[in-house]
């Protein structure tokens, strides 16, 4: 049975957390994701697959919000 994932979108920050967790997994611990570049977090949201966003609707926010939605995923993981 083929599964269809929803578009991501900027706003979609624990989709996003999600999605980075799986690609990174315990890679990055609290400390490590809270002090990755926003240069770099961007282009990896940019390359998740379903991500729908473009550059130019990025905003700081945005980024604070994946990171903090990501320390939780990391959490719940651990």
């Amino acid at each position: 049975m083929e599964t269809f994932e929803l578009p991501i979108e900027w706003a979609d920050y624990e989709d996003i957390a999600m999605a980075l967790y799986e690609k990174f997994g315990d890679d990055f611990n609290e400390g490590k994701i809270y002090r990755i570049r926003f240069t770099d977090l961007l282009s990896w949201v940019m390359e998740i697959p379903t991500f729908v966003g473009t550059k130019e609707d990025c905003n700081e926010g945005h980024l604070e919000m994946i990171q903090s939605s990501w320390v939780y995923e990391w959490r719940d993981n651990q």
